[in-house]
């Protein structure tokens, strides 16, 4: 695999990114650019013109200040004043520490939602893989990290955590961006759909233990090939 698999064929953009104008901009345009960066369409490295983007989305420069602001927040893009904002690179460090969070959070959750035992959960979670298993095989990967995102956002919401999923998201863009260049590998797609088919089996059988035990394994898959990983996107990852 070259990294021409997994980045976009453009690096800006999309002049067809429209605004709600309902809605206000700058969470938007934060949510559009989050979404290109960790897709890759915006990869390590890409320069991000404020008037350009402004442009583009069609606002004014504040918008767009504000939404970088919460981008250098979470660590997805280096500002230089005066010279450039650009996308960072994938921060190994930052992933491993988010992973930590979310593992241990997670586990927690499938534990609890196991003792609990909800057939009608089981079979909302149930839906979401069906949708993943489709889209994995389209090849639609980015629908399938959606669905990916649902499936665990399903279990925050079941146990009324929605606030901590936030905090969660907000500090896995540097594993998300991990996990994005490992997709595409050969069987990984079918994995995540084994590993969320084992979890909610688990929760649905009222076993606690078992849907930790596939919890850990599903969330660790990506860190443990950090090494293949870094050998073919070398550019993409800090030291």
């Amino acid at each position: 695999m070259t990294p021409s698999q997994v980045a976009p064929r453009r690096v800006t953009p999309r002049s067809a990114d429209r605004l709600d104008r309902d809605r206000q901009a700058a969470p938007q345009v934060f949510e559009r650019l989050r979404g290109m960066i960790i897709s890759l369409e915006l990869p390590p490295g890409s320069p991000l013109s404020r008037a350009a983007l402004a442009g583009q989305f069609g606002v004014s420069s504040t918008p767009i200040r504000d939404a970088l602001m919460r981008l250098e927040e979470e660590g997805l893009v280096d500002v230089f004043p005066q010279y450039a904002t650009v996308v960072s690179q994938v921060d190994v460090r930052l992933a491993q520490q988010a992973h930590f969070l979310r593992q241990a959070v997670e586990l927690e959750i499938v534990r609890m939602l196991a003792l609990r035992h909800d057939p009608a959960f089981v079979a909302e979670l149930n839906a979401t893989i069906v949708r993943q298993q489709q889209f994995a095989k389209a090849g639609d990967f980015e629908k399938f990290m959606a669905a990916d995102n649902e499936f665990h956002a399903q279990l925050y919401a079941a146990t009324d955590k929605q606030d901590i999923w936030s905090l969660v998201r907000s500090r896995s863009g540097h594993i998300d961006r991990l996990r994005r260049m490992h997709l595409p590998s050969p069987g990984k797609a079918q994995d995540i759909v084994r590993h969320h088919k084992l979890i909610a089996k688990a929760i649905e059988s009222g076993k606690p233990d078992e849907a930790q035990k596939h919890l850990r394994t599903h969330l660790s898959g990506t860190l443990s090939e950090l090494a293949q990983i870094r050998a073919r996107y070398p550019e993409y990852l800090s030291n």
